[in-house]
């Protein structure tokens, strides 16, 4: 980032950040002098071996996990002023749809919360969950959903509210191959239209060098970023690019900063 930039208008931006579980008994080490600036619109990846912190550092700056040093800002604020605010939707692993609501009635779930009219809940629920694909199934149950829709759903209702930054952990992890394509391709046209800052938590390069406009790597706890690639790629995309000499480069520049994170 260059040092004119304001910190005001960064997405993101995590400062010599650290975290330690159980700092009086028996410390654990999750998070090691992390900077990160994130610029509005940018789609950035946190990559790295389990158990290297990525998802840690994700929750802190949703405000789910608080640092024991440094300092964060979510969109100029502290973590928790930005989620008193919704200016976040969060994506977990898991779907995370509640069983006994349809698909509508999850979507409107946060648009109630916020005290939104009937007609107005129905109506932008209806609206994202179009863009997600997923018109003619406001009626299901997530039961009767596959696990790819359920997770178009869980994006439906982090949208829902219009929040500036969408913050996903490995929401396509447990799907199959065929399915994760599909999603990333969506998630990608998503992305295109609507120029939202993501932070996206993912174990897969494919998937972080398709995505990004950013891939940060990071080391085995205590988790650190070891680099930060700037893709490539052009801006608009398609799967078909997997095989590209510059997809192929990208990859590798990916594999090799893990494997130096390793030795580090």
């Amino acid at each position: 980032m260059p040092p004119s930039t304001p910190s005001a208008a960064l997405a993101v931006e995590v400062r010599k950040a650290s975290l330690i579980y159980n700092p009086e008994s028996a410390p654990v080490h999750a998070l090691a002098d992390i900077d990160l600036a994130i610029e509005p619109g940018e789609f950035v990846s946190l990559i790295g071996p389990s158990g290297c912190g990525k998802t840690t550092l994700l929750r802190v700056i949703a405000d789910l996990e608080h640092i024991t040093s440094g300092s964060v800002l979510v969109n100029g604020v502290s973590p928790h002023e930005a989620r008193l605010a919704r200016a976040y939707g969060y994506v977990f692993q898991a779907p995370a749809l509640f069983a006994w609501r349809t698909v509508l009635g999850n979507v409107k779930l946060p648009l109630q919360i916020q005290g939104k009219s009937a007609a107005e809940c129905d109506r932008i629920a209806r609206e994202h969950l179009e863009r997600v694909g997923l018109t003619g199934f406001e009626s299901k149950f997530p039961w009767q959903l596959s696990g790819g829709m359920q997770q178009r759903a869980s994006i439906a209702r982090a949208l829902s509210f219009e929040p500036r930054i969408l913050m996903m952990d490995e929401p396509f992890g447990a799907l199959d191959e065929i399915t994760r394509d599909r999603l990333n391709e969506q998630l990608q046209q998503l992305w295109q239209r609507e120029r939202r800052t993501v932070v996206f938590v993912t174990h897969s390069i494919a998937e972080a060098v398709y995505l990004s406009t950013r891939i940060v790597v990071m080391s085995p706890r205590p988790g650190r970023i070891v680099r930060v690639i700037h893709s490539t790629l052009p801006d608009e995309r398609h799967l078909g690019l997997r095989d590209s000499p510059e997809f192929v480069a990208l990859a590798h520049e990916v594999r090799e900063a893990l494997a130096d994170g390793h030795h580090d």
